[in-house]
């Protein structure tokens, strides 16, 4: 009993340093990066990993069940965010068996893939040039999440969809944040789906566009982490955390105060755009990293942490759309870092 009660103190110091140990690992674990293949001469996938772990970076966003990736990311221990094509939306909207099928196919057969969430449908919008999916995207996602709970998966993987922040309005001050009411039909159910069921809603948030959209009211260095705002919300020292209360400020206005929000996209181009340039995209991104591993959370989430996916780990020479949509990448096509950048 004497010696039990003088390791007593010797347990406790072991047990808080394993709690301390835990929190910076999460807080470590909370930046990912999304992996794009729209480029010519990227590298393979299992060099893809390779990248995404000499540089500690422990979360990946893909767009498509892409098969190869998937191989490589076995027993890599890097945590996921599976995509469903838009284009696929119709066909796992239609029946619960394919449903079953893709997720028998894509999941289930990677059991040692860290599959995190199911982003089912990407930026599918009434008032964008996706609106054509707007119909499949709620029953797909039903589906999707019958299918992980029948295999048992519910607990590890959360079924989402990604929006983007031009659903919201009314977003200064951030409490008057609301979903823009040409589209609360769509997003609302999808909200109380959220809900009801415990999950996150998937956001990409890119205060790159908000400042070149009106650059006279949303100064560069707000929208770099370099200098903050008074509002009458309090003070906000970065638009991406003024964005982000925006949208929880939506999001609980259509009945889901208990959802949460993982940025699955943020970044800043490197060229070809107004104030894209190398520097500022460096600056950007560094910052959102200290930001997020800071855990500050926002003036609405003091201290939640604020899981954050970068877009993207490469340049996608490839891309539709205007020249910038080309240059947001960390890396070259090549696979050459464009700046120096730390994870950790």
């Amino acid at each position: 009993m004497a010696m039990a009660a003088a390791a007593k103190p010797h347990f406790v110091v072991t047990i808080l340093l394993l709690v301390l140990l835990a929190a910076f690992n999460s807080a470590e674990a909370q930046i990912g990066a999304c992996y794009g293949r729209l480029g010519s001469g990227l590298p393979n996938p299992a060099d893809v990993v390779a990248l995404y772990n000499r540089n500690n970076i422990r979360r990946m966003r893909i767009y498509d069940p892409h098969q190869p990736t998937l191989q490589a990311l076995r027993g890599s221990n890097i945590e996921l965010i599976l995509g469903v094509p838009n284009t696929e939306l119709q066909n796992l909207a239609s029946s619960q068996a394919n449903a079953n099928t893709w997720v028998q196919n894509n999941v289930r057969n990677y059991g040692n893939v860290r599959f995190k969430y199911i982003a089912v449908g990407n930026e599918v919008s009434p008032v964008r040039q996706t609106s054509q999916y707007v119909g499949f995207v709620l029953p797909a996602m039903r589906n999707i999440f019958n299918a992980i709970s029948a295999a048992g998966l519910g607990n590890q993987i959360k079924v989402s969809t990604a929006v983007e922040t031009g659903l919201v309005t009314n977003s200064y001050p951030p409490s008057r944040g609301e979903f823009r009411g040409d589209v609360r039909n769509y997003i609302n159910p999808i909200i109380q789906f959220l809900a009801n069921n415990r999950l996150p809603l998937l956001v990409n948030i890119y205060p790159y566009f908000s400042h070149v959209g009106n650059p006279r009211d949303v100064s560069l260095d707000y929208a770099l982490f370099r200098s903050g705002v008074n509002t009458p919300d309090g003070r906000y020292e970065s638009l991406f955390a003024a964005l982000l209360d925006a949208t929880y400020s939506a999001v609980e206005k259509a009945g889901g105060s208990s959802v949460n929000i993982v940025v699955s996209e943020s970044g800043w181009p490197s060229a070809g755009g107004n104030a894209a340039s190398v520097d500022n995209a460096r600056t950007y991104n560094q910052n959102l990293i200290r930001h997020v591993l800071g855990t500050a959370g926002t003036p609405k989430r003091p201290g939640r942490s604020i899981e954050t996916y970068i877009f993207a780990i490469f340049d996608e020479n490839q891309k539709d759309g205007p020249e910038i949509e080309r240059h947001f990448g960390l890396f070259a096509g090549n696979g050459q870092s464009k700046y120096p950048i730390n994870f950790s």
